[in-house]
């Protein structure tokens, strides 16, 4: 049973740092690409960040500069590391594994950032 579990959100002020964990069961973990997606109340799910099997990260131009993907093959977890939050980045964040066709979210974690 493949299963993702993000933590790490939580309610924050302005200018302060987060730092999500999302722990893989269940799949070869070092063979998928990871990433994050998050979603505000009323929009869509949107990319933030994602990082290839290889290593090689992509990011949303709204978070360039101020988050950073990163993942732990042994630990079979990727992080994401938030800089300078502000309150557009309040949204639910999820994590996802892809690998050719197959596709896998967790449950998402919440993340507030106060003005």
């Amino acid at each position: 049973q493949v299963q993702l579990v993000e933590s790490g959100g939580g309610l924050v002020q302005a200018g302060e740092s987060l730092r999500l964990s999302c722990a893989a069961s269940g799949i070869a973990f070092s063979m998928f690409a990871m990433g994050w997606y998050r979603q505000a109340p009323g929009k869509q799910r949107e990319l933030v960040a994602t990082i290839s099997s290889r290593g090689d990260s992509d990011y949303a131009s709204s978070v360039k500069d101020r988050f950073t993907i990163s993942r732990d093959n042994g630990r079979n977890t990727v992080f994401l590391q938030m800089h300078n939050l502000k309150p557009e980045d309040t949204a639910v964040y999820y994590c996802y594994a892809k690998m050719t066709v197959m596709n896998y979210w967790g449950q998402g974690t919440q993340v507030t950032v106060s003005s």
